[in-house]
């Protein structure tokens, strides 16, 4: 059994697919990489199967009718045959070196019977022009270099949020906690890593810079007017975590108020992009996402309207608008998000 399967959801990726390859390779037969071409219509089949030709040990190809995003990964998942599961996006890329040392823990982690479900590292915003490299760490949030479950955490900063890029899910979880991302629709990570956390029993955390994550591209689907122009996908996406799990009932109070936290960013996003849209039709829509949640879950909608940006969200008029723009502007220059 490979120790990772890394899925790489592909779609006309021609251009920068196999940078992502290669870095995947240097973990050498310790990785099963499955290259999942979503309907791509440049040679984005071909280049796969070079290297499916190549790597036969480590390279699979799987073609499909496009999808999207999220049934690339389904199928990556379906197909994985690894010990713990990754995804590694067709633009962005792996440091070969924090690589290997992530995959040597693992290999002694597992000897040790200690094998975690959920391990994660940095992941560092490979912006373009940017002078300055921002890497994202969980320092002061998880304990290092050690096993440890839920009730050990610490305190999130704001930028401190658990995304798909800083997750290596064991693969068996990801398949019996029942996950299936929605085709055809966008930020579908944010259910890849919110879903499956009630699951998560033990968890790792090795702080090395193991993700890049590009940001540059003007069709990129985080550029913000793009996020604007697809902002109903946002909302759908929301509106499927708010339903995925009865956060009152987790135990864990840490991961509740982890849980409740992600989720508040979530509101905050969607209602940030609505606002800035300003049309009144997205104001209604804004208004009807709060509804939707206090309908849905009213503890869960003052835990939210609670927090400072729940607050700021729901100040009325113009002048509220404003507030919510200025700070989400300090906000991403701060993170370098966008």
């Amino acid at each position: 059994m490979k120790l990772m399967t890394a899925t790489i959801p592909c779609y006309n990726s021609a251009a920068y697919m196999s940078h992502a390859i290669e870095t995947l390779l240097s973990g050498g037969e310790d990785m099963e990489i499955i290259i999942v071409n979503d309907g791509s219509v440049d040679d984005t089949q071909k280049i796969a199967e070079q290297y499916q030709a190549k790597y036969p040990t480590i390279v699979r190809v799987i073609s499909q009718e496009n999808g999207g995003h999220g049934e690339a990964v389904n199928t990556g998942l379906a197909n994985a045959s690894g010990l713990y599961f990754k995804v590694v996006d067709s633009d962005d890329w792996v440091s070969e070196k924090a690589l290997r040392q992530v995959l040597d823990t693992l290999k002694k982690l597992i000897a040790d019977g200690k094998s975690p479900d959920l391990f994660l590292a940095n992941y560092v915003y490979e912006k373009v022009n940017a002078k300055k490299k921002k890497v994202i760490n969980y320092k002061w949030a998880l304990p290092k270099d050690q096993i440890f479950t839920w009730d050990d955490i610490m305190h999130f900063k704001q930028s401190q949020n658990i995304l798909m890029h800083s997750t290596i899910y064991r693969t068996n979880l990801l398949k019996k906690c029942g996950i299936r991302l929605p085709k055809h629709t966008f930020y579908v990570d944010n259910i890849f890593v919110y879903q499956p956390l009630p699951y998560v029993k033990t968890l790792y955390y090795m702080d090395v810079n193991l993700y890049r994550y590009f940001i540059g591209r003007e069709d990129q689907s985080v550029n913000e007017q793009v996020m604007i122009k697809r902002i109903d996908q946002q909302l759908k996406i929301t509106k499927i975590m708010i339903e995925s799990h009865d956060l009152m009932q987790i135990r864990s109070k840490k991961l509740r108020n982890y849980m409740i936290k992600y989720l508040s960013m979530m509101m905050t996003v969607s209602s940030v992009f609505l606002i800035k849209e300003g049309s009144e039709d997205s104001l209604a829509k804004k208004q009807e996402l709060w509804d939707y949640l206090k309908t849905y879950d009213r503890r869960l909608y003052k835990k939210i309207r609670s927090q400072i940006l729940g607050r700021s969200m729901n100040l009325p008029g113009k002048f509220g608008r404003k507030i919510v723009e200025t700070g989400y502007n300090i906000t991403r220059k701060i993170y370098g998000f966008n």
